[in-house]
């Protein structure tokens, strides 16, 4: 066994009863966790109102898993209606299989519906879950590293990655009950995503920070960053995918959206951005901090209580006969 090479899993897939816990549906729910949260955050502290991000992922997570998987089965026909392919297995998500182009246009439209109905800018919250969506990505990835899936050409690197014959969710085995490897080690295009995504992400956080991205520019930024790397990762991957020239469609869909991310982020360069006041974070109309602050009465002041000076002069007054204390001629004897 070569140590110094990177190991795959050997099981996918527990049964907890008549229940199968899947890995890949296990990291893609805890990538969907983390973008929620991160996106909460973001989203409070520039000023919208909590609980709107829980809100609109409600519309946005189911419409980019359809999506996701659609675009997939569009993608890698093969498995699903090529020769000896099994049609039904286009529902089985749980095997794996979501295409990233997909969640991301068919959530946009979800999370479009969902702010839509309530009256909140898009691009603002689009820029709010930007580096959220990265790090759910990231964690995604960990999902094909245990179905031992999306792995690059053959390499003689030291962080090489142990592939294994793969068999119904787990390894396959031979007579001993060992593991099958495959021939040599390969690249582990998973780790090299996930990496890359976290750094993306850590650089969207940053140019948020330094120039107050806002109309959608974080989210730009994120395409095309994402793009970006996904171009020279897809040139390293082997596994069955459409091919367009003897090019892979992902690297043709990567190169594109980069061209739009960097457009996207250019064009709305200078505009200052948006207010999460009122109805566009999220506020309802007897909530909003701002408008609370705006029509707050004002505290009334007490009256100051009189001097010593002033109690002793309106004493005296009062004590002295008519007339004295006053000018004028004096009275007569």
């Amino acid at each position: 066994m070569n140590l110094s090479s990177i190991p795959s899993p050997t099981q996918g897939v527990w049964e907890l009863g008549p229940l199968p816990i899947r890995a890949y549906a296990l990291c893609i729910i805890a990538g969907i966790v983390a973008a929620a949260v991160i996106g909460e955050r973001r989203w409070v502290a520039r000023g919208g109102a909590p609980g709107v991000v829980m809100d609109i992922a409600v519309w946005a997570v189911p419409f980019g898993i359809v999506g996701g998987r659609i675009y997939h089965v569009i993608s890698s026909p093969q498995a699903y209606f090529g020769e000896g392919g099994q049609p039904w297995r286009a529902f089985a998500i749980w095997e794996g299989g979501l295409g990233i182009w997909g969640a991301i246009a068919f959530g946009a439209l979800g999370a479009w519906i969902a702010c839509r109905l309530r009256g909140i800018p898009l691009p603002a919250f689009a820029d709010t879950i930007a580096p959220g969506l990265l790090v759910a990505q990231a964690i995604g990835r960990l999902g094909n590293w245990f179905n031992n899936e999306l792995y690059g050409g053959p390499t003689t690197l030291p962080w090489g990655l142990r592939i294994y014959e793969w068999d119904g969710g787990q390894a396959a085995r031979d007579p001993s009950g060992e593991p099958i490897p495959l021939d040599g080690l390969f690249h582990p295009t998973f780790l090299y995503e996930l990496l890359w995504n976290l750094a993306a992400a850590a650089v969207v956080v940053w140019a948020d920070r330094r120039w107050r991205l806002g109309h959608g520019r974080a989210f730009a930024l994120y395409v095309a960053l994402y793009c970006l790397g996904r171009f020279w990762i897809e040139l390293l991957r082997v596994d069955p995918a459409t091919m367009i020239a003897g090019v892979r469609l992902n690297v043709f869909t990567a190169g594109l959206l980069f061209v739009a991310g960097v457009v996207g982020f250019l064009s709305q360069r200078g505009r200052p951005r948006e207010s999460l006041a009122g109805r566009a974070g999220g506020w309802p109309a007897d909530q909003d901090p701002a408008v609370g602050d705006a029509e707050a009465p004002r505290p009334a002041v007490p009256a100051e209580p009189p001097s010593r000076s002033d109690e002793t002069g309106a004493s005296e007054r009062q004590d002295a006969p008519d007339g004295a204390g006053k000018s004028g001629p004096p009275a007569a004897p």
